[in-house]
């Protein structure tokens, strides 16, 4: 046996993981040098005891702050929706142009001018509407009252038939004519009473009297004058025309005759 042999037989006896398989280089000449299987695991070689510890049943998975701490940083650029919210972000961030700027100003303004166009419609079609409800209430303020006077029409229509009937009846006796005459007056009579308190109780309409009552130029309206030496302050004299007031105004005075006196020097 040469001294290579007793060599390689030397270096497998030590070597810690005993003999190698057979067909397996147990080292490498390399410049001159001989490599031994502790320097091949020292260089980190496929097979070392680094690479069976990772290959290990359990090695392999790491633990939350290995996983951590191993310094790798997520990929969030294929996130989803990553890209677009960045863009839209720094969209908002940046500032408007001038172009931009005059077009919101102008998109702003159009709908400005049409709301005011809008509430200027609504405001015309408000008023014209206002309009003809208050004309038509004035047209037809007084229908309450024209419905009470059509019952006054019909008794005096009524009054009328029966004057007209009793005339016919009478032909040339007076006595019955006079009876007709009496009948129609009474009815005429009681007619206007119903009238003028109708009048005054539903409407508020009253009359007058301004007969022995001192002259007023607010409720009196003198249309005949006399003097007397026994008056000292002017004094109605005749009613000619009734006065009438609506809830203590005076609507129409009465028309009268007054007595003067007279002042001689």
């Amino acid at each position: 046996m040469n001294k290579r042999e007793d060599f390689s037989e030397n270096l497998s006896d030590s070597s810690p993981f005993g003999a190698e398989p057979a067909g397996q280089e147990t080292g490498s000449i390399s410049a001159g040098g001989v490599k031994t299987p502790q320097d091949e695991l020292k260089a980190g070689k496929p097979g070392g005891p680094a690479e069976l510890q990772e290959n290990a049943p359990g090695a392999s998975a790491k633990k939350p702050e290995q996983a951590g701490n191993s310094g790798a940083q997520p990929d969030t650029a294929d996130a989803p929706g990553s890209d677009g919210q960045g863009e839209a972000a720094q969209a908002s961030e940046m500032p408007l142009t001038s172009e931009e700027k005059i077009a919101e100003l102008g998109a702003r303004l159009a709908e400005a001018n049409d709301n005011y166009l809008r509430k200027a419609a609504d405001f015309e079609n408000f008023r014209k509407r206002m309009n003809q409800e208050k004309a038509s209430a004035i047209e037809y303020a007084n229908q309450a009252l024209l419905l009470d006077l059509l019952t006054v029409i019909d008794d005096f229509e009524r009054a009328i038939k029966a004057a007209e009937t009793q005339r016919e009846a009478a032909g040339t006796d007076s006595a019955q004519i006079a009876a007709g005459y009496n009948s129609l007056y009474d009815g005429i009579s009681m007619i206007e009473k119903k009238l003028v308190s109708q009048l005054e109780n539903k409407w508020g309409l009253k009359r007058f009297d301004s007969a022995g009552e001192p002259f007023d130029p607010n409720r009196h309206e003198a249309i005949m004058m006399e003097k007397s030496a026994e008056l000292e302050e002017p004094v109605v004299a005749e009613d000619f025309i009734k006065g009438y007031t609506l809830k203590d105004r005076v609507i129409r005075p009465a028309k009268v005759k007054v007595v003067m006196p007279d002042k001689k020097t």
